[in-house]
């Protein structure tokens, strides 16, 4: 990927994606989020990853969009090439198959909390910080910040957040219901690991139809998610057999509702 920008390793079931720019904190331009996007494709293919975790290198798990990428971007450019591309990948990783968790070892502002919130659980170590500065700077949150963050926080915490630009630490965002554990600093990858282990234990096959279906409830996905969970039900019938069989040999097909 990328320089290494992002990085994806497996460890048994488990999928690792991490963000590999800690001079910067981690913070996001465009080389970072196509190798952020590579790293989705990486894990999406991975046929024995039941678990994913999105760390990040250093001392901040992600500082958000690099200023520096987009303040010097056309207003088209910013809206399309910034906003609109950002959106996507990490719609991507919102829509994984497997269920994530965010590794919150350093603080998660701005554009990183929206990454962090593209995830199924996030694990926070008890000395970071969680928050939607965009207004300060004289910008709205643009990677989901106001739409998915709302519906897995709610308005009035987000509300908080970005109008009212106040900033969680951990215990406050546990009790908002932003982050689901926190735990001591140092200690947030092993807490993860061990809480992706439990997952992994359960019916794969059924957690991602599980994640699916909170989706749908959720309005993360509709019509991709219930064509997903049809065709893979018509995937384990005999009807499909009996119909490839025939398409293969020229031949009328015997569906049996089998």
């Amino acid at each position: 990927m990328s320089e290494r920008l992002v990085t994806f390793e497996t460890d048994g079931d488990l999928g690792i994606v991490t963000l590999r720019r800690p001079e910067k904190f981690n913070a996001l331009d465009i080389p970072m989020l196509r190798a952020l996007d590579a790293a989705h494709d990486a894990a999406e293919a991975a046929d024995g990853v039941r678990v994913v975790l999105l760390c990040g290198e250093g001392k901040g798990f992600c500082s958000g969009g690099d200023v520096e990428a987009w303040s010097q971007m056309s207003a088209a450019d910013f809206q399309v090439q910034w906003v609109r591309y950002g959106h996507r990948v990490f719609d991507r990783l919102a829509r994984l198959r497997q269920p994530t968790i965010a590794v919150l070892s350093g603080h998660a502002l701005g554009g990183g909390l929206e990454l962090a919130a593209a995830c199924d659980f996030r694990v926070a170590e008890a000395h970071v910080k969680l928050g939607f500065p965009e207004t300060s700077i004289g910008v709205v949150p643009g990677w989901s910040g106001t739409q998915r963050a709302v519906r897995r926080f709610g308005a009035q915490t987000v509300r908080r957040m970005a109008i009212g630009g106040e900033v969680f630490m951990a215990a406050e965002a546990l009790a908002l219901g932003i982050v689901d554990r926190v735990v001591d600093t140092g200690k947030a990858f092993t807490e993860a690991k061990a809480w992706a282990g439990k997952i992994a234990e359960r019916g794969p096959l059924a957690t991602e139809a599980a994640k699916l279906m909170i989706a749908v409830a959720e309005g993360e996905e509709s019509a991709a998610a219930t064509e997903a969970l049809a065709s893979g039900f018509i995937a384990l019938t005999g009807d499909l057999k009996a119909g490839v069989d025939a398409f293969k040999t020229k031949q009328k097909p015997a569906f049996s509702r089998s």
